[in-house]
């Protein structure tokens, strides 16, 4: 079954909740590379934008999204709505993010099929 709409609303324009698996997460940590953490901040003393830390929080943002996307999927769910994101930085320094919504099945509403 592959997922049908993920949004951050709680409801799918044109579609209706059938029935609702519960809360779903998925999370990714991307560890600290001490190498690029020099190279930014001295980016950023001469005014450079940090690159690689953007990529770095884009990367582990999207590794959280395919986590819970796997997880809704196990679920036997084709949609999440209430899609929120949680960010942090551990004391180590290593960028963690969770992702996570209500799984649900979804059809198309009665309303939208008619033409």
């Amino acid at each position: 079954m592959t997922l049908e709409s993920v949004t951050t609303f709680d409801r799918v324009e044109g579609y209706r909740i059938v029935r609702s698996f519960g809360r779903v997460h998925g999370r990714a940590s991307r560890p600290r590379n001490l190498l690029k953490h020099t190279f930014r901040s001295i980016g950023a003393l001469i005014g450079l934008a940090p690159i690689e830390f953007l990529t770095d929080a884009e990367r582990t943002r999207t590794d959280s999204l395919e986590a819970l996307l796997r997880s809704a999927e196990g679920m036997g769910a084709n949609g999440v709505v209430g899609l929120q994101f949680e960010a942090s930085e551990g004391a180590d320094g290593a960028t963690r993010v969770v992702a996570f919504g209500e799984a649900v099945l979804l059809e198309p509403s009665p309303a939208s099929a008619q033409p």
